[in-house]
C-alpha cells in the first residue's frame, strides 16, 4: 500500500486549518467603564454596560423620600412623570476618563411637582395666630399672645425633589418649611377699649399701654350697658338718630337729623352688641352716671377724638 497519498492528504488538511486559524480575528474584548466612575452618584466603575445600565435603572426606580413632621413618605418616580435617560448615561460613563461624575439626564413633568408640592403644603402649612384680646382685669385688656405659623417652601423644595431625581443615592429629604410672622402681636396690637361700668369710664389702650381715660354715661340698672367682649363693626359722622323698634321708652319718638339736639352728638361707633354704641351726647349733664338706655356715652369733643383714634374692628371691653 502506498502511504504518499495519506500523507499529502494530511499535510493538505493541517496547511487548511493552519491558513483558516491565521485568517480568523482575536475575539474583541468586552468595554467596561473606567475605574471610579459614578453616574448620579452610582458607582458603575468596572461593570460593562449591561450591568451599569441595570444598576442605575434599579437605583432610579427607588422612592424618593421626604421627611416630615416625623413620617417618611415615598414618591415614586412615575408619581412625577419622571424618567432617566440610562442609555445616554451608560454610554457617556465608559467613555469617561476614571474616576468622572457623570450626571444622570432626568426628563419629568414640572405640573406634577408642583401638585406634589402644593399637597404637601396643604397637609403641612400651619398659620400664624395674631394677638386676640380675651377679656379685662383691672381695668386692663388681656391677650391671648400671637403664634408664628409656618409654610413649605414650595419653591425650593421642587428644586429639591428635582435635584433627588437625578441623585440614584435617594438620600432622605427634610421638608422644608419657613416660619411666618403673625400680623398682630400684643406689642403692636394697636387700640383696644376697656369700660367699667362701676366707675362709668372708658379707657383707651395702645396694647397693654393706657392712652386716654374718659368719663363717660353707662345703661341705667332697667337698661344695663351689655358687659362682654364686643368689637366696633360701625362708625359714622354726624349720624341719624333713629328710636330704637322695640324699645317702649322710645314709642312715638322720632328719627333727628345731624345738629346739635341730636342723642349721638356728631360721632358714633357702633358695636356687635344689638343697639348699643359709643357716640357723643347732646345730654352733658349725663357723663360720669348710670344714665343711658345701654349705649356709652361721652362728652362730644371726646368721642370726636376717639372716634379718629379707633377702627371698624376694635375690641371693647365692657365690665
Amino acid at each position: 500500500m502506498n502511504s504518499a497519498p495519506v500523507l499529502r492528504t494530511l499535510g493538505s488538511l493541517a496547511i487548511a486549518a493552519g491558513l483558516a486559524a491565521a485568517a480568523t480575528p482575536a475575539a474583541t474584548p468586552t468595554r467596561v467603564v473606567p475605574a471610579g466612575v459614578s453616574v448620579g452618584g452610582i458607582a458603575v466603575g468596572g461593570l460593562s454596560a449591561e450591568p451599569a445600565r441595570a444598576r442605575i435603572d434599579a437605583a432610579f426606580a427607588q422612592p424618593v423620600r421626604i421627611l416630615a413632621a416625623g413620617k417618611l413618605l415615598r414618591v415614586g418616580p412615575a408619581q412625577v412623570g419622571a424618567a432617566s435617560s440610562v442609555d445616554d448615561a451608560v454610554s457617556s460613563a465608559l467613555d469617561a476618563t476614571p474616576r468622572s461624575k457623570i450626571a444622570l439626564p432626568v426628563r419629568y413633568s414640572t405640573k406634577k411637582i408642583e401638585k406634589l408640592v402644593a399637597h404637601l403644603a396643604h397637609l403641612y402649612d400651619r398659620p400664624a395666630v395674631d394677638a386676640t384680646v380675651t377679656g379685662a382685669t383691672g381695668s386692663a385688656p388681656t391677650f391671648a399672645p400671637a403664634k408664628p405659623g409656618r409654610a413649605v417652601d414650595q419653591r425650593t423644595m421642587r428644586a429639591a425633589i428635582v435635584g433627588l431625581l437625578r441623585d440614584g443615592t435617594r438620600t432622605p429629604l427634610q421638608l422644608m418649611m419657613q416660619p411666618v410672622a403673625p400680623t398682630r402681636t400684643v406689642a403692636n396690637f394697636g387700640p383696644a377699649i376697656v369700660v367699667t361700668r362701676g366707675s362709668n369710664t372708658l379707657r383707651l389702650y395702645n396694647g397693654r399701654s393706657l392712652v386716654r381715660t374718659f368719663a363717660v354715661a353707662t345703661g341705667q340698672a332697667i337698661y344695663p350697658t351689655p358687659a362682654g367682649l364686643w368689637h366696633i363693626m360701625d362708625k359714622q359722622r354726624d349720624p341719624w338718630w333713629y328710636p330704637p323698634v322695640y324699645d317702649t321708652w322710645a314709642k312715638g319718638l322720632k328719627p333727628v337729623p345731624p345738629g346739635p339736639d341730636n342723642p349721638l352728638g356728631t360721632r358714633w361707633m357702633g358695636l356687635n352688641a344689638p343697639g348699643v354704641g359709643i357716640h357723643g351726647t347732646d345730654a352733658p349733664t349725663s357723663i360720669g352716671y348710670s344714665a343711658s338706655h345701654g349705649c356709652i356715652r361721652m362728652q362730644v369733643p371726646d368721642a370726636e377724638w376717639l372716634f379718629e383714634h379707633v377702627h371698624v374692628g376694635t375690641p371693647v371691653v365692657i365690665l
